[in-house]
């Protein structure tokens, strides 16, 4: 009987996670990103959201790291919106320059990717999908503070993937696509008010520019353009509804 149930479901589940859902109203993405919007702009929210956006800035750099052929071996998240991601391998190379450029890039390009399954109405790809990479990333935490936002983001979606109503399902994919594109404009400009201030000596821009001998200002506008255009490009295809 189990077995049977279980093979029953299984198709069922292949059937939800590879068909499409339908696009949401005008009004219902127009909502998400004005609320993304109200998470960005003010500070104060910013102080709460941002951790968000560096959990995706640090799971970028993790990422790449392990693409790239090198060993990760922890992240941690920190309460003020810091993180740090440890890689081992060659401190040079190909794949340490991908590993480094790849945080402040990560939240726009996942932004983008995101915007790209609901323009094509896979929003249950899109929260397993999520969700998956968070459970991967929770593997390795080395903080209790980094376990508590993973487990939250992660418990969020996984919520949402298997209780919500389609509708529900719509709006919230909407809104962490939204907030991604938004959010990955901000840490740039923070970035750079930073560094002319003097602060920030030992950021991604600089390890860049040491490693490449290519001035920390020119990765810096690489960040810009990168957030700018997955926003633009995002935001185009969100709108196409």
């Amino acid at each position: 009987m189990h077995s049977t149930a279980a093979a029953l479901a299984l198709p069922d589940l292949w059937d939800r996670l590879t068909g499409t859902q339908p696009d949401p109203d005008l009004w219902v993405v127009l909502a998400t990103l004005v609320a993304a919007l109200a998470a960005v702009a003010p500070h104060a929210l910013w102080r709460i959201s941002r951790n968000a956006i560096t959990i995706a800035h640090e799971g970028g750099h993790g990422l790449v790291a392990l693409l790239s052929g090198r060993q990760l071996t922890g992240i941690r998240l920190h309460s003020d919106t810091s993180g740090l991601t440890v890689s081992r391998g060659k401190p040079y190379g190909l794949g340490m320059i991908l590993t480094a450029a790849a945080g402040y890039t990560a939240p726009s390009l996942l932004g983008l990717g995101g915007a790209a399954l609901l323009a094509a109405g896979r929003i249950t790809v899109l929260l397993w999908a999520a969700t998956a990479l968070l459970v991967a990333m929770l593997v390795m935490i080395r903080n209790a503070y980094g376990v508590l936002t993973v487990v939250l983001s992660g418990g969020a979606f996984l919520l949402v993937s298997w209780l919500a109503g389609p509708q529900v399902q719509a709006a919230f994919a909407y809104a962490v696509v939204w907030f991604l594109l938004l959010g990955g404009v901000r840490p740039p400009f923070e970035l750079q008010l930073k560094r002319s201030r003097g602060g920030a000596g030992d950021s991604d821009a600089d390890q860049l520019s040491r490693l490449t001998h290519v001035p920390a200002g020119l990765w810096l506008f690489l960040f810009h353009a990168v957030s700018l255009c997955s926003l633009i490009g995002g935001g185009r295809w969100l709108l196409e509804v």
